[in-house]
Parts: structure tokens; sequence; C-alpha cells
């Protein structure tokens, strides 16, 4: 029973984003573990609160997400 955890800062995926998230982690887990382990398969999502997130010690904030978002 596999148990992967996404960590996202909050409200930069919306909710059609986080299940496809869910749908295809949990495909990649079960192409790894077998198809009979698909329904023991859980993929939780956990959202950080913009700024309570640190990368090189600077907070990193959900503008700040959306704006690389639009840079890709």
């Amino acid at each position: 029973m596999p148990l992967v955890q996404v960590q996202v800062i909050k409200d930069v995926f919306n909710e059609g984003h986080k299940r496809e998230i869910i749908e295809k982690i949990t495909d990649v887990m079960v192409s790894i573990e077998g198809k009979a382990l698909r329904s023991v398969t859980w993929v939780n999502i956990v959202e950080i609160d913009s700024g309570s997130w640190g990368i090189g010690g600077e907070a990193l904030t959900t503008e700040a997400v959306r704006t690389m978002q639009g840079a890709g």
C-alpha cells in the first residue's frame, strides 16, 4: 500500500489539476507495482500556505509560482 504525498503551494493548482496529479501519479505507481495494487495506492496532496515554503533562503509565494508557470 504505497502512499505518495505531493506538496504544492496553495492556490496554484485548481481542483482539475489536482485530480490529474492524483490520476497520473497513481498510473505511474501501478505501472511499477502492478495493477492489483491500484485500489490501495494512495496519493495525498498537501497545500502549503503561500510564503511558507522556502527555497534558497527565500520564501516562495503563489504569485511567484504562477510567474514561473507563465515563463515555461
